[in-house]
């Protein structure tokens, strides 16, 4: 077994592989940007480094840093979690070159092979899966998607090749959107993957999200630990996921969990992995392969018993799997709810801010993965889910009811979207479980959402109470790493300095750090937010500039595109005009109130 296992993650699912580590007897290594000095995840582990600023690109996806403090710490193993860099076959390559250093999770040449989804798809032909009608290769111009239109009538998709989530996904219904949406696809592509290249398959309108869960050890053992109905999406985001399916007979569910074994057995993966289809009218059909550990993995394992986590750890160390197929038992159902930082009521734009309550829910059937607590500061700089509640009951109607008094429970201290989860817990769709992916977008008015927020809202003010205390806890840096410092005796007058191996002052503010970024965009200080000018309504990085000095536009016109907490939000005016001025640039990052663009 590895002796010290480094995190390649933040956040909750950093805890919870720490969580396994410390059961294993291992030494965990956090690694943390400048926003995450005060993190949870931080706190937890054994111990910890900074890999940079806040940016994601210049810390958590900052491979040569990992390494680095992998090599500084002792670290014999890395574990990705889910995101940054979880499935970048290349960094995984580094890691499995690295000497004395094993990478937890699949192949670099398992991820490469069914990251590419045209790829993917011919993999999944050889085992015998079902695919959706699409192309096997990569296409490049509007002339072809409209060919493929044609073979495969619309509506079809234009999905980015390293895609996943929705995101560099685009739904294309005629001809006269084809251009739009490959731009489109192909610009989110490149921005979330580094790749730009797509593919086309067949749009099914109205099908269940149904992924299947399996673990594969490297002595030829390779297992599926049920299903998974991720269905409840809202723009292709997860939001509700739940364990069983309640779509699925006795005859599919077994149908489709060999068809996920048949397939990673010919695709030679091993460790954890989800194998995602499309269910419609008692078909099945692969979409995609996850290879890595997923949000909703907590589920799987209520209500299996099955801690894949940790089973994760134990086959990167080359231990086989204690069980066989046969032994896999589902007893029970189980929800987990996505806690995201976001306003139901305001088109779900994601609300940072400081957490002035957290309280969580208890009691039978309920568990939470976290790493906040009241006081933290919810910064912009990445994904919005700050929680995941996951509730288990005998039955479906039970865990249905335990949610209901469970999320009832929750209290935070920024909007979150504990007002919408509680809105489809008592909607009768969802609850008879005949939800589909389109439901959510299509059926959940604006007004139920604002009608759900101002009953429900979790914006509630908690204020924290001072006290006086003789001894205050410390952050402090020396020389890249973190530690704890109990001051003794009140901070009044305390300054703290220590010099770094280089000699030079890195480390030592008695005041707490901040979690917020200086925007790096074009955005100057002598540019205030004024009634002609278009401002950022959240913290983000421009993913494009739709608009130039002496462009006319209208109500409604794009101006540019935001990518904020991993989603792509666009920004329109409000009013007609003739743009003076571009305040920023592709790439650059602003705060909430930046102007982006001047009118005359």
């Amino acid at each position: 077994m590895f002796e010290t296992l480094l995190v390649a993650n933040r956040g909750e699912i950093a805890v919870r592989v720490m969580q396994a580590c410390e059961e294993l007897g291992i030494e965990t290594v956090a690694v943390y940007s400048d926003a995450d000095r005060s993190a949870g995840h931080v706190a937890y582990a054994d111990e910890a480094y900074n890999i940079g600023p806040a940016p994601a690109n210049e810390s958590y996806l900052d491979g040569d840093a990992i390494l680095e403090v992998a090599d500084r710490a002792g670290a014999d193993a890395i574990h990705p979690g889910y995101g940054f860099l979880a499935e970048n076959a290349a960094f995984a390559e580094r890691v499995e070159a690295a000497e004395g250093i094993t990478w937890v999770g699949p192949s670099s040449d398992a991820m490469t092979a069914l990251g590419e989804k045209t790829n993917a798809r011919r993999i999944m032909q050889r085992a015998d899966v079902p695919v959706v009608p699409g192309t096997t290769e990569p296409v490049e111009t509007a002339a072809e998607v409209r060919d493929l239109g044609a073979e495969f009538g619309y509506p079809i998709a234009i999905k980015a090749e390293g895609g996943g989530g929705g995101r560099g996904m685009k739904i294309v219904r005629s001809d006269d959107e084809v251009d739009d949406a490959l731009t489109s696809a192909k610009r989110e592509g490149e921005a979330y993957f580094g790749n730009d290249s797509v593919y086309v398959e067949k749009f099914l309108e109205d099908p269940k999200h149904v992924e299947v869960q399996i673990l594969a050890d490297e002595h030829g053992t390779a297992l599926h630990l049920g299903e998974r109905d991720c269905s409840l999406q809202r723009r292709h985001q997860k939001v509700i996921e739940e364990a069983p399916s309640p779509a699925l007979d006795a005859g599919l569910r077994d149908s489709i969990g060999d068809a996920a074994r048949r397939g990673v057995r010919e695709a030679g993966y091993t460790n954890a992995g989800t194998v995602e289809f499309l269910v419609e009218d008692s078909q099945f059909y692969f979409m995609e392969v996850n290879t890595r550990i997923q949000v909703e993995h907590t589920v799987t394992e209520e209500v299996t018993g099955i801690d894949i986590v940790r089973e994760q750890i134990r086959i990167a160390a080359g231990a086989e799997l204690p069980f066989a197929q046969a032994d896999v038992e589902i007893d029970g159902h189980a929800m987990e709810f996505r806690i995201n930082a976001e306003n139901p009521a305001a088109g779900f734009a994601p609300t940072p801010g400081t957490l002035t309550a957290y309280d969580p829910p208890g009691g039978l059937g309920v568990r939470i993965d976290d790493a906040i607590a009241r006081g933290d500061e919810i910064a912009g700089d990445y994904d919005s889910m700050i929680a995941k509640l996951i509730v288990r009951a005998p039955t479906r109607e039970r865990c249905l009811e335990r949610s209901r008094r469970a999320l009832s429970q929750f209290d935070v201290g920024v909007e979150t979207t504990v007002p919408f989860h509680r809105l489809m817990l008592a909607d009768e769709t969802f609850r008879a479980g005949g939800h589909t992916t389109s439901y959510l977008d299509q059926s959940v008015e604006d007004d139920d959402l604002e009608a759900a927020v101002a009953r429900w809202s979790t914006a509630v003010d908690d204020e924290c109470g001072t006290t006086d205390t003789t001894t205050n806890d410390l952050i402090v840096e020396v020389d890249g790493r973190r530690f704890d410092v109990a001051v003794t005796g009140g901070l009044s007058g305390v300054a703290i300095e220590a010099n770094g191996a280089d000699g030079d002052t890195d480390a030592g503010n008695a005041e707490q750090p901040s979690s917020s970024t200086e925007s790096s965009g074009a955005v100057g200080a002598e540019q205030v937010a004024a009634s002609d000018a278009i401002t950022a309504e959240m913290q983000g990085t421009v993913l494009s500039v739709d608009v130039a000095p002496g462009d006319d536009i209208a109500p409604g016109d794009v101006v540019c595109v935001l990518e904020a907490m991993k989603m792509e939000n666009e920004v329109v005016a409000a009013a007609a005009g003739t743009i003076a001025d571009v305040a920023v640039s592709n790439g650059d990052t602003v705060d909430m109130g930046d102007p982006l663009v001047i009118l005359e």
